[in-house]
């Protein structure tokens, strides 16, 4: 007997956007926070048309925003509107406050996060206090971060690693966690709900 074989991310991508009542009509399924100067032109860039070819509305500060765009509204907004989000951390990403501020918001917004170590280890990515900031808001941001840190995830080593593999296996994460986040909304309004497998 031969088995069809097909891979994850597409079937489970194909039974998100094929079933009108799995799939909420967000206009953002998935926020992709990331240091622009370490991963903008290489994971973020590729994960963003990665997704768009699958139909996915994804958000990326570099593809959605244009000139005049009020940048925190904007960013608060696809935070609020998004399923799931991705964090992209990488070696500079803490050094960034944006970066910082968009985990949080998606942590404490209670999103689905999939984190991704690109180049850099969990144990490495720690929260400066400057003293620029708050506080409040650096312990704020240490919560997200720890959060984020011990959450399951995907990590890539950008010079050894096959990105093909990388883009398939992050495709299937992110379909997955949309589908469970989707059944999860619905089995909210109606309890007796019941995902019957295609």
């Amino acid at each position: 007997m031969q088995r069809l074989s097909v891979p994850c991310s597409k079937l489970a991508c194909t039974k998100y956007l094929a079933n009108p009542t799995l799939r909420n009509q967000n206009p953002c399924d998935i926020f992709i926070n990331h240091r622009g100067i370490d991963t903008k032109k290489t994971i973020s860039g590729l994960l963003y048309d990665r997704f768009t070819r699958l139909g996915l509305n994804s958000f990326l500060d570099s593809k959605n925003l244009k000139p005049g765009d009020k940048l925190f509204v904007e960013i608060k907004a696809a935070i609020k509107e998004c399923s799931a989000g991705i964090a992209v951390f990488s070696p500079r990403y803490c050094d960034s406050y944006f970066c910082l501020h968009e985990l949080t918001m998606l942590m404490e917004s209670k999103k689905r996060v999939i984190p991704i170590f690109c180049d850099v280890k969990p144990s490495e990515l720690c929260v400066k206090d400057d003293r620029t900031r708050p506080a409040a808001e650096i312990r704020r941001f240490r919560l997200a971060l720890e959060e984020a840190k011990y959450t399951v995830g995907l990590t890539f080593d950008t010079s050894n690693g096959d990105w093909s593999e990388f883009l398939a296996k992050a495709s299937d994460a992110v379909t997955k966690n949309l589908l469970d986040v989707e059944e999860a909304r619905l089995r909210s309004i109606n309890p007796t709900y019941k995902h019957i497998p295609a």
